[in-house]
């Protein structure tokens, strides 16, 4: 007996979750956010959402907001390290993001907001930002997201400022 798979592949579905995100002119700009060294946002937040949808798609976690939280984790409002304006110690941006982050994604993709979306944008940033998250998805997406930043350690002189601490 022969098997002939004719659902969606894993690929299709996941750009099929994040699709209109993905392609809007808002998402977009964040080509051209440098995040770690010379990736941007957008490439780093979709490495992030894509392995964070497989992990959470093999262990029958809620994939569709391990995606879409993913992919918004680090959507902030402007490119943090053209920022020369000298802050506090706890207002630098990886203490702040992950709220600017969740505002910006509460504007621009309402529909897509849920109570685990929400925490995994938020939380990510643990321990740095102190509150644990919540939600296994949100665990996933915070060390994904650990896992996927290690570039940084490719360049140690730049260590402090890919986490914001310096200029």
């Amino acid at each position: 007996m022969k098997f002939i798979y004719i659902g969606k592949t894993s690929k299709e579905e996941f750009f099929e979750i994040i699709s209109e995100i993905l392609n809007s002119e808002e998402y977009q700009k964040r080509k051209k956010y440098k995040h770690h060294g010379e990736k941007s946002v957008y490439d780093h937040c979709l490495s992030v959402s894509m392995k964070s949808y497989k992990i959470a798609k093999i262990m029958g976690m809620d994939y569709k907001s391990a995606a879409i939280g993913g992919l918004l984790h680090d959507f902030y409002y402007k490119p943090w390290q053209e920022n020369k304006e000298k802050k506090s110690f706890l207002k630098l941006h990886g203490f702040v993001h992950a709220k600017e982050a969740l505002q910006n994604s509460k504007q621009n993709y309402p529909q897509y907001m849920n109570k685990r979306v929400e925490n995994i944008i938020v939380r990510h940033m643990f321990p740095l930002n102190i509150i644990p998250p919540r939600y296994v998805e949100s665990w996933v997406i915070t060390i994904v997201d650990k896992i996927v930043s290690m570039e940084i350690f490719l360049n140690p002189s730049k260590l402090l400022m890919y986490v914001g601490l310096k200029k």
